[in-house]
Order: structure tokens, then C-alpha cells, then sequence
């Protein structure tokens, strides 16, 4: 089945493509820049949600859900915002069909258009702050802390199976308080709980940083971001947080009494990750022979494959399997036992390993005379045997090695792409070929947006962990003083 994937080598979009489809996790849709997200690629998303609301829930957060359509006048009131997503809103401007007097099938009826045009939700913010207005009235009514899983549409041109689609999942936090620190607190919370997130449970080493002003959300005061390397050396944006200031406030006019008596703007965050994670860990850890799951994910972390000539063979073997797979499971480990008859034990292997599964088992007549079981790693492609007798404790043992492992994979990688870099040229020559360089920067819009129309290298982010910024210097491009490094990457 691997000959049926490109080699990242040859071709790493390409590969990235052909592996989403062959493992199963998504195709293109009959709408255009629309995907289905097929049952197998659901389940890993499922996990991460159902991972990531625990997170949000056990920090105070509540779901709620929120219209999809949003008036177009709301966009209006937040300038910055509109100017954002102008580009990427659906419009709604009618609510019938109607049969062509001509025979062609269906028109719209002209007679059914809307008395105001609604645009389909590409981000919650105005909409909440129009509702958030009346539930908000006094100090105590404060914090709401909501979180939304939802879809979403922005109007892409060039779309990508979960990197880039016009419609997409995601969740958004929107969250209000009653004092700047308090939302600036909650902004990094929750960038920090999505880093979390990704080093634990993705296995992805990811930086924590400041957005620079020309790659902020549109109407944040400041954006915090989870910032990953793929393969390729590639930068990708994995997750967000927003200090929104008081700016939607000020917009809906969303007021609260203090404890003094007098009347404030409320202070706003928003925060939120997608199916894009899906691509992150796709291109993270995939490899020339499919995909390579972190078990904290794996929808499957255990697949057993029964091998015989017999029936007496086949029923002994699988009596033995089922009764693992019980004990495994009262473990917490979700087990599959591929029990096809239709197809030959290498088919099935090849197929597991396609779809990353962490750790095969298979058995045989053999094997269970002697009290044994062939393991298979899919992290690193090795094989031992372990006695049945210990294999739930050691299953266990072995899950916990391989999501450190595929982790520490990760971490390296990026470790031998990242670098310094103080001159020009060297720059130029460099962030082409899959690398983070860590440069200074004067700080000024003009300069980062230069570097970017000469390189289409972005400033990935501030950081504030993972690398030290702060550093006297001359800037990468201007020469100009600056007082830390950044993060320059090509991103996706």
C-alpha cells in the first residue's frame, strides 16, 4: 500500500495529499474547496475534541452554541474586524428557489430577497457581542467564560484538504471580564492550555509567542500562537488567543456596572483551534509509509491480526485474542482484532500501517503454543516478542514509550532547523530550504512586511518560551537596533 503514496522526498505536497486519502481521514467534497472528513479521520477528531473540552471544561469554560448567520450590519461595527474577512464571507441574499419559467431547472426567486443580507459565520465575534449585551449588566454577572464547537466558512481561493477549506470545524472561546488583566490572563491561559494540548497529546514540540501587529486576528490588540515546524521545515499557525481589548465592547456596546457603581467597557478574549491539527499531525510525523499516530490519538491503538491454515487454528487464536482485548480495554486501550477472511495477513499489515495504528499484534499457531505474540512498533517499524501472560502491562508500557518517542522525533527535528541568523544574504539563501531562523527584528510593520515580499517569510512569532528573545542587536534587514530575536519561517 506504501507504493501507492508519493515519498515525501519526491514530492512532500503531494505525499501529504495522497496520504489523507489512502489512510482514510478525508476527500474532496462535490463543493467546491469543501471536504468530508471520512469515519476514520471523524474518530481522531473526536478525540482531540473530546481531549481539548475536558481541557476547557476543567479551566472554568462552558459550550454554548451561537447562530450561523450573522447580519451584515454587525460586521460593520468593527472596522478592523470587517476589513479582515471581507474577502473570505458567503452572502445570503435570498431564501427561495424557485422553477425556471423557461424549463431550466431551479432560479432564485427575486421576490425572496432578504431585507438584510447575512453573511455565514467566518468567526463568532459580533454575533456573541450582540448577545453578550444582554446578559451582561453588572460586575457579577462577570466572567463568562463560553466555548463553541461549530463550523465555519471562509471563501478560500486556493484550498487544501484541512490545512485550507472553505468550510472547516474548529472551536472558538469567547470569553468577558470585568478588567484587562483579567483577559489578558485568560488569553495566555488558554494559549498555554493549546500548547498543552499539542506536546501531550499531539506530540508536537510547538513555540508559544506574540503575534507581530501585521499577523494579528483582525481587531485583537494582541494574538498569542502555538507555532509548529512540519517536515518540510514549514511553519504551521496550530493555534490562537486573542486579547480583543475592548473593542467589541465599544462596538455593541456591551457595558457593565463596577463594583463602584459606575459603567464600564467589558474586556473581551477569543480563542480557538480547528481541523487544520488534523494536517499538523499528518505532516508532524507521517512517514514514507503512511501515518504515524500518536497513541493519545490513534483511534485504534492496537490492532491483533490472527494468522492460520485451520479452523481449529483460527478459533483458538481468536479465543485468546478476544480475551486480551477485554483485559486491554479494562486498561482504557481501544483494541481491534482484524478477523477478514478475505484478505492475507501482509494485506492487512500494510494496512494498519497505513493508517498509523501505534502497535500491531499477530499470532499464530506458534506463537500460542509457545505463550508468546509478535509485537510491531509503528513509530520505528520494530518487531519483538512478548510473553502473553505479561502483554496488557507491557502494552501499557509500550503506548507510553511510543508517544514519547514519536514526541522526541519531533523535538530533534526541529532542533537541527533552527538557527541564528545575523546576515542578510545568509537569510535569503537559508529560509528556503526548511528552516526557523531566529533574527532580530526593529519592530517596525515596513521592515517585516519587505522581508515578506522579497522571501515570503512571515515572523512566525514572539516567542515566549522554547527560544530566549529578548537580546540587544541590528535587525536582519534594515540594520536597524532591536532588542530580540524572532521566529522567520515560510509558513503554510
Amino acid at each position: 500500500m506504501a507504493d501507492q503514496i508519493t515519498k515525501r522526498s519526491e514530492n512532500y505536497s503531494q505525499w501529504y495529499n495522497d496520504l489523507i486519502v489512502k489512510a482514510d481521514l478525508a476527500e474532496q467534497s462535490a463543493v467546491r474547496g469543501c471536504m468530508v472528513i471520512k469515519p476514520y479521520g471523524y474518530a481522531i477528531w473526536e478525540k482531540m475534541q473530546r481531549i481539548l473540552d475536558d481541557m476547557f471544561k476543567a479551566s472554568g469554560h462552558q459550550n454554548a452554541y451561537f447562530p450561523l448567520f450573522i447580519p451584515k450590519s454587525f460586521f460593520s461595527r468593527e472596522a478592523e474586524h470587517v476589513a479582515g474577512f471581507a474577502k473570505e464571507c458567503a452572502v445570503v441574499t435570498h431564501h427561495r428557489l424557485m422553477n425556471d419559467p423557461d424549463g431550466k431547472g431551479v432560479v432564485v426567486d427575486p421576490s425572496a430577497k432578504l431585507e438584510e443580507e447575512l453573511i455565514v459565520r467566518p468567526t463568532s465575534e459580533t454575533i456573541i457581542w450582540n448577545t453578550y449585551k444582554n446578559w451582561i449588566k453588572s460586575w457579577r454577572d462577570l466572567p463568562i467564560l463560553c466555548n463553541q464547537w461549530a463550523n465555519v466558512v471562509r471563501w478560500e481561493m486556493r484550498t487544501r484538504l484541512f490545512l485550507r477549506t472553505a468550510e472547516f470545524l474548529w472551536q472558538e472561546g469567547h470569553t468577558a471580564h470585568a478588567t484587562a488583566q483579567e483577559a489578558q490572563e485568560e488569553t495566555e491561559r488558554m494559549v498555554n492550555i493549546y500548547a498543552d494540548f499539542a506536546r501531550n497529546f499531539l506530540a508536537i514540540p510547538v513555540i508559544v509567542g506574540h503575534k507581530s501587529p501585521n499577523e494579528r486576528f483582525a481587531g485583537a490588540l494582541d494574538t498569542m500562537t502555538i507555532e509548529a515546524m512540519m517536515q518540510d521545515g514549514k511553519a504551521l499557525q496550530a493555534g490562537t488567543s486573542h486579547f480583543l481589548g475592548q473593542n467589541f465592547a465599544k462596538s455593541f456596546d456591551v457595558q457593565f456596572t463596577n463594583r463602584e457603581g459606575k459603567q464600564e467597557y467589558v474586556w473581551a478574549t477569543s480563542w480557538g483551534v480547528s481541523t487544520r491539527l488534523m494536517g499538523a499531525l499528518v505532516m508532524a510525523h507521517g512517514d514514507d509509509n503512511g501515518l504515524v499516530l500518536p497513541p493519545a490519538l490513534a483511534p485504534i491503538q492496537v490492532v491483533m491480526v490472527p494468522i492460520y491454515k485451520t479452523a481449529e487454528e483460527h478459533e483458538a487464536i481468536l479465543d485468546k485474542m478476544y480475551s486480551l482485548k477485554k483485559e486491554l480495554e479494562a486498561k482504557g486501550h481501544s483494541v481491534k482484532i482484524d478477523d477478514r477472511d478475505t484478505l492475507r495477513p501482509g494485506f492487512k499489515f500494510a494496512e494498519w500501517e497505513l493508517k498509523g495504528v501505534p502497535v500491531r499484534l499477530a499470532m499464530g499457531p506458534r506463537d500460542l503454543a509457545g505463550g508468546t505474540v509478535e509485537v510491531h512498533r509503528r513509530d520505528t517499524m520494530e518487531k519483538v516478542t512478548m510473553a502473553i501472560d505479561s502483554l496488557v502491562d507491557s502494552i501499557g508500557k509500550l503506548l507510553d514509550d511510543i508517544q514519547k518517542t514519536i514526541y522526541q522525533k519531533a523535538f530533534d527535528f526541529r532542533a537541527a532547523n533552527v538557527e541564528k541568523c545575523d546576515d542578510w544574504e545568509e537569510f535569503k539563501a537559508k529560509i528556503g530550504t526548511g528552516k526557523f531562523l531566529l533574527c532580530h527584528w526593529d519592530g517596525t510593520a515596513e521592515t517585516e512586511q519587505k522581508i515578506k515580499d522579497e522571501t515570503k517569510a512571515t515572523i512566525r512569532c514572539i516567542p515566549v518560551d522554547s527560544f530566549v528573545c529578548e537580546e540587544e542587536g541590528r535587525d536582519i534587514y534594515s540594520g536597524k537596533p532591536s532588542r530580540c530575536r524572532v521566529v522567520f519561517a515560510i509558513a503554510y
